[in-house]
Formats: structure tokens, sequence, C-alpha cells
């Protein structure tokens, strides 16, 4: 017996909303992590600890390089090769193109069709010749509000709003669809500019997911204090992109494997009943945008700089957590230094309120080697993807 139509139809929009559902169960189910190996720290643990590593992103290659048409050289801090053997055998070993500052190869690319053409397929030369799985762009301003933004203003940047897209659809083109094409994100509405309702739907277009960097949340463009990867400020990030058209399963929850600290004022500071959101010293010049060196960090692989030693031995003995908007903080009243940073039990926080609440598709970390020697950072980061699983897969029962 014939079905009419409508009830075809019926049964064809069921089926596609059941595939699409487990799709998203599947990919909460088995989250993704992606961990950026550096060419400051190119140090790696033995493979027992990165069983949950998915995807490498090995940075950076310089966005410059593949605006010349007869480029043949690839000049990396390493090979893909050497990584590859080093992780899981499944494991998809990407290139991360550009990095904060180095944005101008990206304006170039992106200005032309015969521009974008010759970057798409110069890019595509070189994941072919060094066998990458793919890359991770990393233009991370687009339109504006990147490192030279007081000496080239956000009109003059304004195109790019609508060639970023348009460029990574090249790029899509010349990769192909096997191949892995992810990009790095801002985590602040303020440098969302490229990233709109208009625009977000068409670059997801080209993109298998996001890292949403959800760090550095506090820069020297602030005049207060608040948790530069706080839980609060991280779900207003991934909240945006929903908002603008990213599906949840897109997207990576940013991680720093850093330290992070600003200098206050400290008769404001003083008074306030807490010295999350007192103020800060200026940061940057209001004319250059240069930075005035009162704000720092360091990763737990570095030592720790000499003139902020005693004060970060204080930051950990005596900070806490801020239950209300989620970062482990201390304010050093006798140096008026402002601390902020991830701790293990402060990312292991992050899963139950970020990771289930908004079901995410999975994690990223800045960087893998900046965690060395002791990769305690990595370790809560697998304690926390391991019960993600385990909950998502009891979920599914």
């Amino acid at each position: 017996m014939l079905l009419p139509s409508w009830s075809l139809s019926l049964v064809l929009r069921w089926t596609l909303l059941v595939m699409a559902a487990a799709t998203e169960v599947a990919a909460i189910a088995s989250p993704r992590c992606i961990m950026y190996l550096t060419g400051q720290h190119p140090v790696v643990p033995p493979v027992d600890q990165l069983e949950h590593v998915t995807h490498v992103a090995l940075a950076f290659m310089s966005p410059g390089i593949f605006n010349d048409p007869l480029r043949t050289d690839w000049p990396l801090f390493t090979t893909v090769d050497d990584v590859r053997a080093k992780f899981r055998k499944d494991a998809k070993i990407m290139i991360a193109i550009g990095g904060w500052g180095d944005t101008i190869g990206f304006s170039v690319a992106a200005l032309t069709d015969a521009t974008r053409k010759v970057f798409a397929e110069n890019v595509a030369r070189m994941v072919e010749a060094t066998g990458a799985d793919g890359v991770d762009v990393d233009w991370e301003y687009p339109g504006g509000n990147g490192e030279d933004y007081k000496e080239v203003p956000n009109s003059a940047k304004y195109w790019e709003i609508n060639a970023y897209p348009i460029l990574l659809g090249e790029l899509r083109a010349a990769l192909g669809p096997d191949k892995v094409l992810s990009a790095a994100v801002p985590g602040l509405e303020r440098d969302m500019l490229a990233f709109t309702r208009e625009t977000v739907p068409h670059i997801m277009r080209h993109l298998d997911f996001l890292n949403v960097m959800t760090y550095d949340l506090l820069n020297r463009r602030d005049n207060v204090t608040k948790h530069h990867t706080g839980v609060n400020l991280s779900l207003e990030a991934v909240d945006n992109y929903v908002a603008r058209g990213a599906a949840p399963q897109t997207l990576n929850l940013g991680f720093a494997f850093y330290t992070k600290y600003v200098r206050t004022e400290h008769e404001a500071c003083a008074k306030l009943a807490s010295p999350v959101g007192c103020p800060t010293l200026l940061l940057e010049d209001p004319k250059t945008g240069v930075d005035l060196g009162r704000t720092g960090g360091f990763s737990w692989h570095d030592s720790v700089p000499e003139d902020v030693a005693e004060s970060f031995t204080r930051a950990v003995e005596k900070g806490t957590y801020d239950d209300q908007k989620g970062g482990y903080y201390y304010w050093d009243e006798a140096e008026d230094i402002w601390w902020t940073f991830d701790t293990t039990d402060a990312i292991r926080h992050k899963f139950p309120l970020i990771m289930d609440k908004r079901r995410l598709g999975g994690v990223f970390a800045w960087g893998l080697g900046e965690d060395a020697p002791m990769y305690e950072h990595l370790a809560a980061l697998n304690d926390g993807l391991a019960r993600h699983k385990s909950k998502n897969r009891k979920e599914e029962l």
C-alpha cells in the first residue's frame, strides 16, 4: 500500500531529525581533543598521557608564504611524520597557519578572487607535501581589533568581514572534503567583528569545527580585573557563536596552560569587598596600542620571572576559586598584582559547568608543551574528558 505524499514527507522529516540527533549524540559522546604543539615548547609527554588527543595543530606557518604562486618550501619547526609518531595512530596532524599578530598575509590573500585562489592552492600543495591531515586557520581577528588596531583602524579592514568566509570556501574547495579545516576564533564579543548572524552560517559551511579562544579574556585592552579563562566569560563566548548560527557540537572549548597577571590600582582595589572587577593600571598606550609592561604571563614550562616570583608563590599558596564567576584568582595586595589562571581543579570544574551544559563538541589547549614537564593540567583535562565521555555514554543508554 502506497503512503500519501504528505505522509512520506513526515516520514522523511522524522528520519532526518533522528539522524541529526544521532550525529549530535555521537559527537558529544566522543569529544574532540585538540592540542596545539608550538615551536616555543615542542615537547610531548609519553603516548599513554595522550589517549584522548584526536588532533594536533602544529603552530605556526606564516600565512604570507602561501601568497607566492611559485612557493615550493614550507618552513615549520618540525615535520608531520616526526609528530605523528608520538601520538595515537588515528590522531589527525594539522598545520596551524597564522597566529596573533601575523595577519598581513591573510589580508593579502583575501583581497581578490585571484589572490584567494593562489593562497588556497598553495595551502593544498603544502598539505600534500607535508602529509598533514588538514589546516587550522588562525586569522584570529578578521575585520579588525588585531595587534595593529591603533595603527590600522577597523574601518580599513571592514571588507575582511565578507572576504573571510569566501577565503575559507576557497580553502575547502582546494583541500577537498576529506581534509580537516578548522579555525581559531576570538572569545570576546568585542572582537567577533567577522562573526555575525549573517557570516557564521557561511563560515560553518566550510569548517569542521571552531576553536573558541576562551582564554586571554582579560587582556591589555581591559581596565578592570576579571578571570582570563573564567567559566561565565567562556559561557558567554560559546553562547555568542551559537546565537550567530554555529551548532554547539562544532565548538571546542579553549584551555590555557599558562598564567596571566595584571598590575592594579591599590587604593581603589583595597576599598572593594572583592578584587574581582577592581581597576587595573593603564595596560596599553592609548595612542599606539603598545603594551606598557604592566601585564604578563608564562607557561608552566617556563621559569617564573624574578620580578613576580614572590607574588606568584603567594598566588599559588593563597589563591581561591570564585564560585560566582568561575575562576581561580589571587590579588596580591602587597605588590598590587592580580593573578588569574586555571588550576587542575578549575579545569575539572569546566566540564559539568560548560561542556555538559552546552553539549559542546570538544576541547583544545594552548599548548601541549606549555604544560611540561609535569603535565598536571593535561592530566586534569584527561580526567575531565574521561568523566564527560562516561556521563554521555550513560545518557545514551
